[in-house]
């Protein structure tokens, strides 16, 4: 009697575990990310060893939208991801003069830079470049060491590269929240 008592616990037990595995794939797999930032190129808003939290199905329902930060993968080394924040848009017209940003023909004000832009670093992408259809440009935040669309390696982010949209600081605990 006691030897099928046990059994029987075991296998509930077992199957608790399977069922708490299936529900953290299909949640890891179809709604979030938790992702590790690698660098400083999202100083300030990110730091190095961070992590976030990816919203992985926003894009089935809403299309990207500037200042989004994002996560996409790396055309160079596809298992690796970048998060960057999106600076341009499908039609939009980017151009950087005179170390800074503009978008259509207008300057654009980013209170998340805390240095301006140097001149080594305006990419070797050629400038002005029109958006086209279903891809995006990306920066990060700390401009003056950021891979990032300016760079041909980068180059521009197409839609099916985004794996969602970061919106949630985890680590470090005092840093905890959503992100701006």
């Amino acid at each position: 009697m006691k030897r099928d008592n046990i059994m029987k616990e075991l296998y509930n037990w077992l199957k608790d575990m399977f069922i708490a595995l299936l529900i953290t794939i299909f949640i890891t797999t179809f709604i979030f990310q938790n992702t590790q930032v690698k660098g400083d190129s999202m100083n300030p808003t990110l730091q190095d060893g961070n992590f976030v939290i990816v919203n992985k199905f926003i894009y089935n329902f809403f299309s990207p939208k500037k200042g989004d930060i994002i996560s996409f993968k790396y055309s160079d080394n596809p298992p690796q991801y970048f998060i960057k924040r999106i600076i341009a848009t499908e039609g939009d017209k980017i151009d950087i003069k005179n170390n800074k940003v503009y978008i259509n023909d207008k300057e654009i004000e980013e209170n998340y830079i805390l240095e301006p832009m140097e001149e080594l670093n305006i990419g070797d992408m050629e400038f002005p470049i029109i958006i086209p259809k279903d891809n995006y440009f990306v920066m990060g935040d700390n401009r003056n060491l950021s891979l990032d669309s300016r760079y041909k390696e980068v180059g521009l982010v197409h839609i099916s590269k985004i794996t969602g949209k970061a919106f949630f600081r985890i680590w470090p605990l005092n840093k905890i929240g959503f992100l701006k």
